[in-house]
């Protein structure tokens, strides 16, 4: 290899690695923490202050963080919002769904979301709330554990069998009481959850939070999508997940409809 060979390499290596930096950063914010200062992410990631500091500031130039100028810390800037319009807009789930969780608020009064698995999460691409005072904290763009969540259940019965198996061996924690621990538990549950047509979950992620949730086809059949409604459970009892869940199977089918699936 010459002297500009390995230059070449050198110059690809350093421009990946400061990539990765950047998505690195820009995947540490949350709603949970929505601001940081440079030495939190150069902890946080394991990075140089002066390699965050200058990827930061790269990424403040293009509107893709902003800086407070008294606090000092920063936020993911217009950028962001500008590029998650598009994907919402270009996501044909995201569109047709609108009106039909619109209509299953108003006649159920629970909040309603729309999820997609990502890996071994859910993700919340949209949410309609209810008027309810007292409601479930989520938000779109949260990233929740797919095996203890109602979505997330649904999704996984219809995935494949290696991403419940990467699921389970990334670890099932325990976040509640009626959190599913035990592996062979979870892959019966998935199994019943698949001939069901609908997964509930009591619980089993925050305390006191009950959900629902079928699934939501494509042209081809696939489940590419997860309707929930979610509430307390002081609104959503044991007694009335099965009359529940046939409003939800029935509002993700009309949305399945609108999707091109043939039942």
């Amino acid at each position: 290899m010459t002297t500009n060979d390995r230059d070449s390499k050198d110059n690809k290596d350093n421009l990946l690695s400061s990539v990765k930096n950047a998505l690195l950063i820009l995947r540490s914010f949350s709603m949970d923490e929505p601001e940081k200062k440079i030495s939190d992410l150069a902890t946080e990631l394991g990075l140089n202050k002066s390699t965050v500091s200058r990827t930061m500031a790269t990424l403040a130039s293009e509107g893709f963080v902003y800086k407070d100028p008294e606090s000092k810390k920063y936020r993911l800037g217009m950028t962001i919002i500008s590029l998650s319009g598009i994907i919402n807009n270009n996501m044909d789930v995201y569109r047709e769904s609108q009106p039909i969780l619109n209509k299953l608020v108003q006649d159920i009064d629970e909040t309603a979301h729309i999820s997609v698995l990502d890996n071994t999460d859910v993700i919340y691409i949209q949410k309609i709330e209810c008027k309810h005072y007292v409601r479930a904290l989520s938000h779109v763009g949260r990233r929740n554990p797919a095996y203890c969540t109602s979505s997330g259940k649904v999704l996984l019965a219809h995935a494949d069998d290696s991403v419940v198996e990467t699921v389970i061996n990334t670890g099932l924690k325990k976040y509640t009481d009626t959190t599913i621990t035990d592996p062979d538990k979870l892959r019966e549950e998935l199994k019943k959850i698949k001939e069901d047509g609908f997964a509930y979950s009591l619980a089993e992620f925050n305390e006191g939070v009950h959900s629902v949730a079928a699934p939501i086809y494509d042209y081809t059949g696939k489940v590419i999508a997860a309707l929930t409604v979610v509430g307390p459970m002081q609104r959503i009892q044991q007694s009335k997940i099965r009359p529940l869940a046939k409003k939800v199977i029935e509002a993700s089918m009309e949305i399945s409809d609108r999707m091109g699936y043939w039942r």
